[in-house]
């Protein structure tokens, strides 16, 4: 028995190895090197490329139930994750270039995977295939998807955030701390006065942009950005305070040397094992370089900044997965194929990975003639692929992971009242079902 998987991104390698572990051969396709995307940065399979993050891991959040239910269902790649964690308070942050390797060595030792590094233009017939080619799919695959679903392409922008040296960091200014000091001191904070924050922000919204190309504009001249991901620009754009009371926001992070809670505060994460690169968080955009570079060394703390990443912004491309897809990832109109990853619809990398396992699972099923795996909305990964399958939809945007798509529990109204204990009793249940199951 063997299939095809297209794309070697984090959906991708995580459904080859979900194959190979049931015991069928895969053809995996990666068209980098060859056919470059304009947001990767190497080579590597599974590469990062907006964030070293894959979120909380506390499962009382929606993101850290997920990461849960993937490591019941025993996904390779949160097992790689957290292998190569580098600190990041409650959320599971990688050292990227370390994951990439482990991936790597993994698929190349599975004994059954065959890495092909070419472009696929169009969806293979000739074998079952899981289509994971990503948000940055090539013209001509994206065009051939198009003709074969009959369904128009939508698309949304993605911002990758700037990386910093940590060593040009100012620490006679900066300190470390976590808010509310929840977890280890992992990150990095540069504060502002009002008086900073205020000459930040006049030279973020007067900050020339990057143009976009005439295949990235929509009718109205103007790019479509996912809601999570927004440039710090465009945030900066609804208003003055949007920044502090957003990914500049300072409530929670007090400097101990001084007992002051700052105006505004920006915080760095640690973006690989060695704590040599920071990134900053919430701070995708899509300014000129020098721009960005006059933008950062306003910040107090990175004033000195040796800037190792400049940001970026790309188009990213998504099926209309409610007229196209089951709630298997299993697609409607030909059974032997199967989506997973952003191309989905699904938004976020332990999103990504999830579907990936899903579809790699239900493809080995498929073909051992087996009942496919189709979780109830009541775990967070069935209320994902249920959201984004659901044919009621007339207005499909990415998703990611949240409570509002999971179904709901009969509690009073003290419990609902109370967020936390609520969403603790949703991941119980979630954890419940899956262990009374049989094993995916």
């Amino acid at each position: 028995m063997k299939a095809a998987v297209v794309g070697a991104g984090l959906a991708g390698c995580e459904a080859a190895l979900q194959l190979a572990k049931h015991g069928i051969d895969v053809d995996l396709y990666e068209m980098r090197p060859k056919t470059t995307t304009g947001a990767h940065s190497t080579q590597h399979l599974a590469e990062f490329v907006c964030s070293n993050s894959l979120g909380s891991l506390d499962s009382s959040n929606a993101s850290g139930l997920l990461k849960k239910e993937m490591s019941f269902l025993d996904s390779f790649l949160i097992k790689i994750a957290k292998d190569v964690q580098v600190p990041a308070g409650n959320a599971l942050a990688i050292d990227r270039n370390l994951f990439s390797q482990k991936v790597e060595e993994l698929i190349s030792q599975s004994g059954r995977i065959n890495l092909i590094r070419e472009e696929v233009k169009t969806i293979p017939e000739n074998c079952p295939v899981i289509l994971a080619s990503g948000p940055l799919t090539s013209d001509a695959l994206a065009a051939d998807i198009q003709k074969f679903t009959g369904e128009e392409h939508l698309h949304f922008f993605d911002a990758i955030a700037p990386i910093v040296e940590k060593d040009s960091i100012n620490f006679d200014k900066a300190f470390y701390a976590s808010r509310y000091d929840k977890g280890e001191a992992s990150y990095i904070n540069c504060p502002m006065n009002k008086e900073e924050y205020e000459k930040f922000y006049e030279i973020l919204i007067n900050a020339p942009r990057i143009e976009l190309k005439e295949f990235e504009k929509n009718s109205k001249d103007r790019a479509k950005f996912f809601e999570s991901c927004l440039p710090i620009e465009v945030l900066a754009s609804r208003g003055k305070d949007t920044l502090r009371f957003g990914p500049m926001k300072p409530v929670g992070l007090v400097d101990k040397r001084t007992g002051v809670e700052n105006y505004a505060v920006v915080q760095l994460r640690q973006d690989n094992k060695d704590a040599t690169m920071y990134n900053l968080v919430g701070f995708q955009t899509n300014l000129k370089w020098g721009s960005q570079k006059e933008l950062l060394k306003a910040i107090p703390g990175l004033e000195n900044a040796n800037i190792l990443r400049y940001g970026v912004m790309h188009r990213n491309t998504f099926i209309n997965s409610p007229a196209v897809l089951y709630p298997t990832l299993q697609c409607k109109k030909r059974e032997d194929l199967f989506f997973a990853g952003q191309l989905t619809g699904t938004e976020g990398y332990t999103e990504s990975i999830a579907t990936g396992m899903l579809a790699g699972i239900n493809m080995a099923k498929l073909l051992k003639d087996e009942p496919l795996l189709e979780l109830p909305k009541i775990t967070m990964l069935g209320a994902l692929t249920h959201y984004i399958s659901d044919s009621e939809q007339k207005h499909f945007q990415p998703i990611n992971s949240n409570w509002g798509i999971v179904e709901e529990i009969n509690v009073d109204k003290k419990i609902r009242k109370n967020k936390k204990l609520k969403n603790e009793m949703l991941s119980n249940r979630s954890i419940e079902y899956l262990k009374s199951t049989t094993d995916a």
